[in-house]
């Protein structure tokens, strides 16, 4: 599997499409195993220019540093809470079904509905009655 040139990948973090042919990378990026820790990392990068300007405040370390420290927690949240939209859209941007799952996950979903439906077969077909 091919992967993005890191000029390719910044633009990537900072929400460029990338090339069909990375399409399968996207899929692994977006689905695949670390794909949150992938998505934080990359959630963050746009950031970094701001956390440098920061640093450049005139005042002292530790006051710099805490601005830093706040606009980091406050990427931090902002990059988790929106990360189902977020890849969501990527997907989609990219030729993928914007509802992909981790292929793992998926497995491991089907199976429950398996299971589930034989320990409960009347309620397989109507999950209303009950």
């Amino acid at each position: 599997m091919t992967r993005p040139n890191p000029i390719q990948w910044i633009g990537y973090a900072f929400g460029r499409r990338l090339p069909d042919s990375l399409r399968e990378w996207v899929r692994n990026d977006l689905t695949g195993k670390y794909a949150t820790p992938r998505h934080i990392v990359r959630g963050l990068v746009p950031f970094t220019p701001l956390f440098a300007v920061f640093l450049l405040f005139p005042g002292e370390l530790w006051l710099r540093g805490s601005m830093v420290l706040l606009a980091l927690l406050l990427a931090l949240f902002y990059t988790t809470a929106f990360m189902p939209m977020n890849r969501a859209h990527r997907l989609a941007k990219h030729g993928l079904p914007a509802d992909l799952l981790n292929p793992e996950r998926a497995r491991r979903r089907a199976l429950e509905r398996a299971t589930y439906a034989a320990q409960h077969p009347h309620r397989a077909d109507n999950p209303v009655s009950g």
